[in-house]
C-alpha cells in the first residue's frame, strides 16, 4: 500500500457491522475500478523491463523465512512483502493472492516476508501474532486467520484503521485459540525480542531489495510489474501469466 491510503466510506446511521460490510465493497469496488493499484515508485519489474538484475535469492528468502506454499523442484519462488494492516495487502489477498496461493501450490513456493509500515499503527502488532504463532508450526494459519478476520481487528470504523491493541490482541488470541495454539507461550512470544528482530530483519531485507511500499511482490528475484493493467483482475491475469512463463522454461 502506498504511504497515503486508508479504506473510507461515509458516515451513516446503520450498525458497526453493516457499516464495516460497506466499507469492504468500497474497497474491492476501489481495487477493481483501478484505484489501489501499485504506486510504488523504483519498480524493476518481474519480466526484467527496467534491465536490472533479480534480487539476491539469499535476500528474498532466509532459512527462517515463512512459506505458504513450496513446489519441489523449486524452479518458481514468489516473494511478498506485507503489511497485515494495510487495506491494499487485504485487498490483494482476498482477490488474488489467496487464489494463486491454492491454484498454485506444489508447483510454487510463495514466501511472505513482513514489511509494517509505520501509517498503520497495528502492522508491527500483527507481525508479531503471525511470527508468534510461527514458532508453534501454525503461520500459515495464522497468515489466514489475520486477512480472512481482517475488518474484526484492523478497522476502528468505516473511516479510520483501529489503533486499540487490547482490541487487537483480544481477536489475536481467538485466532491463536481457535488454530490450536498454546495461548501462554504465543501472547509470551508476540512480546518477545526473538519475534521483534525477525520482523526487522525482513524490513532490512525488504529496504534491499529496493521495497518501498505494500504489497510488493517478487518472481523469481525480480519485482512484478504490473504493466498496463488497470485494475484487481487485469494485475491478477498479468501475475499468472508471469508465474506460467516462468513454469514453461
Amino acid at each position: 500500500m502506498p504511504k497515503n491510503q486508508n479504506p473510507v466510506t461515509q458516515k451513516s446511521g446503520v450498525s458497526t457491522n453493516v457499516i464495516l460490510t460497506i466499507a469492504v465493497v468500497v474497497v474491492a469496488v476501489l481495487v477493481i475500478g483501478g484505484v489501489l493499484l501499485f504506486n510504488r515508485s523504483g519498480d524493476s519489474g518481474a519480466g526484467g523491463g527496467s534491465g536490472q538484475p533479480p534480487v539476491a535469492a539469499e535476500v528474498l528468502r532466509k532459512p527462517d523465512s515463512n512459506v505458504l506454499t513450496e513446489a519441489p523442484d523449486g524452479k518458481v519462488t514468489v516473494t511478498e512483502f506485507l503489511d497485515y494492516q494495510c487495506s491494499t495487502c487485504y485487498a490483494y489477498y482476498s482477490q488474488m493472492t489467496k487464489k494463486i496461493e491454492n491454484d498454485y501450490a506444489g508447483r510454487i513456493t510463495f514466501v511472505t516476508r513482513n514489511y509494517p509500515l509505520e501509517m498503520h499503527p497495528l502492522g508491527q502488532h500483527a507481525a508479531r501474532a503471525a511470527e508468534a504463532a510461527a514458532l508453534q508450526g501454525k503461520y500459515k494459519e495464522m497468515y489466514h486467520a489475520l486477512f480472512d478476520n481482517w475488518t474484526g481487528w484492523a478497522t476502528a470504523n468505516a473511516e479510520e484503521l483501529n489503533s486499540d491493541e487490547a482490541k487487537a490482541n483480544a481477536e489475536f488470541e481467538k485466532y491463536a485459540q481457535q488454530i490450536g495454539l498454546d495461548v501462554n507461550r504465543f501472547k509470551q512470544d508476540m512480546v518477545s525480542p526473538n519475534v521483534q528482530s525477525k520482523i526487522d530483519r525482513d524490513v532490512a531485507d525488504g529496504n534491499t531489495a529496493g521495497v518501498s511500499g505494500t504489497p510488493t511482490l517478487f518472481i523469481n528475484g525480480r519485482q512484478f510489474d504490473q504493466g498496463s493493467a488497470q485494475n484487481l483482475p487485469e494485475i491478477d491475469q498479468a501475475f499468472r501469466k508471469q508465474l506460467d512463463q516462468e513454469l514453461a522454461k
